[in-house]
């Protein structure tokens, strides 16, 4: 069985939610289910090369961002921390439109399948939220696909040429069209879905059920 999951990859919530969904898929029985990452944008009205992160966190909280934001940061960092992940927030510089990273996403897919997926899913998030980088930035994406194990070399000829681009906006305009709201979203074959970060036991009920769902379909 194969599920889908709605993310952005600059989205914490996302990355915390990518090591619950290890740590439930890790259970007996649940190994083989398969998993495919699907475009969600969190900012999609962004320029395309993105804009000064300082500026983008003004606009959206206001000048300092306030306590609450602070508080926000903070319970974020320590979710990260108890499933083993750094959000570096501080290093990032730029607030980026991940359009070219979700066309990319795609390209891993077709190019290595779920697995190089999901690597490279991990390189951008571990840029981003780690070290700060743009995602918005050409070279950025490419070093993160030979991080990947993929050819960077091809990534880089192919990103110009707009490809998957469709798809892709395709892919945010569908989650939005369906209900998802945030992110991450977890849908089932049978369209069902569960949104958040949900804690790995509550992930692998959701799983389970719909294991059962899909083997009675295709027994």
């Amino acid at each position: 069985m194969n599920i889908d999951v709605f993310s952005d990859a600059i989205c914490p919530w996302c990355w915390i939610g990518k090591r619950k969904l290890e740590q439930a898929l890790a259970q007996p029985g649940l190994e083989g289910i398969t998993v495919t990452w699907r475009a969600y944008q969190l900012y999609p009205e962004l320029p395309a090369d993105g804009m000064d992160r300082a500026e983008f966190m003004t606009l959206r909280f206001g000048s300092g961002g306030g306590s609450g934001r602070s508080a926000v940061v903070e319970r974020l960092k320590a979710e990260g921390e108890a499933v083993g992940l750094a959000l570096n927030f501080e290093r990032a510089t730029r607030m980026p439109n991940t359009l070219s990273a979700h066309r990319l996403l795609r390209w891993a897919h077709v190019q290595g399948g779920s697995t190089a997926q999901d690597r490279l899913l991990e390189a951008l998030f571990r840029r981003y939220f780690t070290e700060g980088e743009d995602l918005g930035d050409e070279a950025v994406l490419t070093n993160a696909v030979t991080e990947a194990g993929l050819d960077g070399a091809a990534a880089a000829a192919w990103l110009p040429t707009g490809e998957g681009t469709r798809e892709v906006q395709h892919e945010v305009r569908w989650s939005r069209d369906n209900g998802i709201t945030g992110v991450p979203c977890y849908v089932l074959p049978t369209g069902f879905g569960i949104p958040g970060a949900q804690d790995p036991e509550t992930l692998a009920r959701f799983l389970r059920r719909g294991l059962e769902q899909w083997q009675s379909q295709n027994a």
